[in-house]
């Protein structure tokens, strides 16, 4: 990678006559596609929810991508489709452990990020955001690769200012049941900034917010998920709480495109950078919609809040705006009609619940 001479260039020519790398017309990559912009990227968490797309993203720009997963809260039918690609390798891989590949980029995303799944093994949660930052750092090191983490609006705690922006330090509870998660991002991120420090790597970190749309764990615990599958279903709806506490949802394509701008951004800018919708609504609301749109006629039943529990989560994007370019463009409705339709085609007996050996 990084030659420019007339044999690469035609041979990224050839290579893309015969779909192995893509045209500039079929790609979100620069439109001068020689194989100095072909990356070996390796995504963490890639057959997830969000790595799923995020891969899909990066082999349709050419790119030469290494999914590694567990496989704990993922599908192999997220990136099946993408397994003939000559240009998509999977590794079945838990980033407890050391990981040994050769790539320019990595953006680590291996981390159960819903509340039904991190909190199922709290010990294996912490050690996967801990030891899988040292890992991927220790991977940057050698290859002086380009790492990006994705951190979590959940280090916020339950906060005390509103909205939230990147300066403000959170009130997270150490000891309490979802701190295995919010400490273990935490945790991440201090130790991608000292590597930057120690190592001068170039880091990027950015925190996400509630993100939804197809390919989410239909039993992950997420409210919308939660919401969608009930309805569905003709269950009745849990609302946690008397519904007014508030959450800020962006869509899945509209998040992937703030991390690929963040990885792609300025290398004078690690972040930490917040990727979120600012538009907030009430989990009432939210309920309200989705029996809206599903056209159910489930009702709406209340229980306890759960221990710790933010009671209020809203996006400042202005740091996103002023260094990326971004914001999120497609509105709360237009996503759950989305999101429905995926729900309405899938079995849901094929997703599994946690596994003991998680």
């Amino acid at each position: 990678m990084g030659f420019r001479s007339p044999a690469d260039k035609a041979l990224a020519a050839l290579l893309a006559a015969q779909g192995i790398i893509p045209t500039p017309k079929n790609s979100h990559a620069s439109k001068d596609y020689t194989l100095s912009t072909v990356k070996r990227i390796l995504v963490t968490g890639g057959a997830g929810f969000l790595g799923s797309h995020l891969c899909e993203r990066l082999v349709e720009a050419g790119h030469d991508v290494i999914c590694a997963d567990n496989f704990f809260t993922s599908q192999k039918e997220n990136i099946a489709h993408l397994l003939a690609r000559p240009n998509f390798e999977l590794i079945r891989h838990d980033m407890t452990q050391p990981l040994i590949v050769e790539v320019d980029e990595i953006y680590n995303l291996a981390c159960p990020a819903a509340p039904g799944h991190y909190q199922y093994n709290p010990i294996k949660t912490m050690k996967t955001s801990v030891l899988g930052a040292i890992h991927v750092l220790g991977i940057a090191k050698r290859c002086r690769a380009k790492v990006l983490q994705a951190s979590t609006s959940e280090i916020y705690g339950d906060p005390e200012v509103h909205p939230q922006k990147e300066s403000y330090r959170g009130a997270v509870n150490p000891i309490g049941p979802r701190a295995c998660y919010d400490e273990g991002k935490r945790a991440a991120e201090t130790l991608f900034f000292d590597y930057r420090r120690m190592h001068k790597l170039n880091i990027r970190v950015v925190r996400i917010f509630n993100t939804y749309g197809p390919r989410m764990h239909p039993f992950d615990g997420r409210v919308v998920s939660n919401f969608i599958r009930q309805a569905l279903g003709g269950e009745e709806i849990t609302l946690f709480g008397d519904g007014s506490q508030t959450r800020s949802f962006c869509y899945r394509d509209d998040m992937v495109e703030g991390i690929l701008r963040m990885m792609n951004g300025p290398d004078d800018f690690s972040g930490p950078v917040n990727l979120g919708n600012p538009n907030e609504f009430t989990i009432r609301q939210l309920a309200d919609l989705v029996l809206e749109l599903t056209g159910s006629k489930s009702r709406l039943v209340q229980k306890p809040l759960p221990a710790d529990d933010p009671v209020r989560r809203q996006p400042d994007i202005s740091l996103a705006r002023q260094k990326l370019g971004w914001a999120p463009k497609l509105p709360l409705r237009e996503g759950l009609e989305k999101t429905i339709a995926w729900f309405r085609s899938i079995n849901l007996s094929r997703f599994r619940p946690p596994t003991p050996n998680y």
